[in-house]
């Protein structure tokens, strides 16, 4: 019985023996040419896009109402009767023409007269004069002549006749009128307004922190609710040298051309003010990878990914400024990026389909 047991005993010893003599051959002599005879790693999908130099704008946005370049009330400086106006709302006027006319039948009355005398004076002047060669008269009379010219009171009443004339100082649009001919009105009565509207001016207010950096002559760009389709450009004219205590803001003011008089007095714009201009080199935001203080982008190398740390700058309608670290024309991954490590292989999208058309673009044309 016990020699029994001894067999069975080395039948044991020597299967274990030989079951861990075929593990080593399996899994440690074998496993280089396992290991050889495995798969590749698999290219990570993924899109791209190039890193570009684009012209960035610092901007401040602000609202502010427009008032003509030029703007008046016109008045009569005398009172009297209308007897011609010349008003039609909306239409544009030239410097001098005539707006408005008020009986003038005394005025040139008196003008007739003032000059009438003034040939009389000036006829007795000329007699005594030659009386005074042949000194039949003493000098006291010539000079006493001389002193009764009424050209003072020509001038007079011939500045009281053009005040019964109402002219454009300068050129524009006239507005609406509440007087029609031969209404009377009154020295200071307001017969309508006219405006200048080649330029407009437009007055807005901007926050302290900007102050240094707002100049005369920066680009402003102008929107109005009544012409959403269009865009007025403009520059800055005048910058308030004083900040409100209470506020924490400045006044400044801009000026917008007008040519075909399309913005009126009084509307409502809205502002953007270019604060500066610089060229960089842009990627998409979604590029950009932030881990703990550092920030990097994937750049496409040679079919693989290569990490390259960047400083980013400012942002812009869904695009970044790098600061350094990439150059213009390089190639960034913008999707696909949770897969992606440093070396990792790459299969871009899209790349194959380009390969393809540049490749059937160099084929040369069969003669037909």
């Amino acid at each position: 019985m016990q020699i029994w047991k001894q067999l069975l005993l080395l039948c044991l010893i020597g299967g274990t023996a030989y079951g861990g003599y075929v593990g080593y051959q399996s899994y440690l002599v074998d496993a280089p040419d396992a290991a050889a005879d495995a798969p590749t790693e698999r290219p990570v999908t993924v899109e791209i896009a190039v890193a570009e130099e684009r012209t960035l704008q610092q901007t401040i946005e602000a609202v502010g109402t427009t008032r003509a370049l030029q703007s008046i009330d016109i008045v009569p400086e005398v009172d009297g009767r209308l007897t011609s106006l010349r008003i039609t709302p909306g239409a544009r006027v030239a410097q001098g023409d005539v707006l408005a006319q008020l009986d003038d039948t005394i005025q040139r009355a008196d003008l007739t007269e003032a000059e009438a005398v003034l040939v009389e004076q000036r006829q007795t002047l000329e007699r005594t004069r030659q009386l005074r060669q042949t000194a039949a008269v003493s000098q006291a009379t010539e000079e006493e002549a001389v002193a009764r010219l009424a050209e003072a009171e020509v001038e007079r009443a011939r500045r009281r006749l053009e005040d019964r004339t109402i002219t454009a100082p300068f050129g524009g649009v006239v507005g609406l009128t509440n007087y029609d001919v031969g209404a009377r009105v009154v020295e200071g009565q307001v017969l309508t307004r006219l405006d200048d509207l080649s330029e407009v001016e437009v007055e807005f207010s901007l926050p302290e922190t900007v102050f240094a950096q707002v100049r005369p002559g920066q680009s402003l760009i102008a929107r109005s609710a009544a012409f959403a389709d269009r865009v007025f450009e403009g520059t800055l004219d005048v910058v308030d040298s004083r900040i409100d205590p209470v506020g924490r803001a400045f006044r400044a003011r801009g000026r917008i051309p007008n040519a075909d008089g399309t913005l009126a007095a009084g509307m409502f714009l809205s502002l953007t003010l270019v604060l500066s201009e610089s060229a960089h080199v842009t990627v998409p935001e979604e590029a950009l990878v932030f881990q703990a203080a550092e920030t990097y982008v994937f750049v496409v190398a040679d079919g693989k990914a290569s990490r390259r740390t960047v400083t980013s700058g400012q942002r812009k309608d869904g695009r970044v400024a790098i600061l350094s670290g990439l150059e213009a024309g390089e190639e960034v991954i913008i999707r696909g990026l949770q897969r992606v490590r440093d070396g990792s292989t790459l299969k871009v999208l899209g790349a194959d389909k380009d390969a393809t058309a540049k490749t059937d673009l160099a084929k040369p044309e069969s003669a037909t």
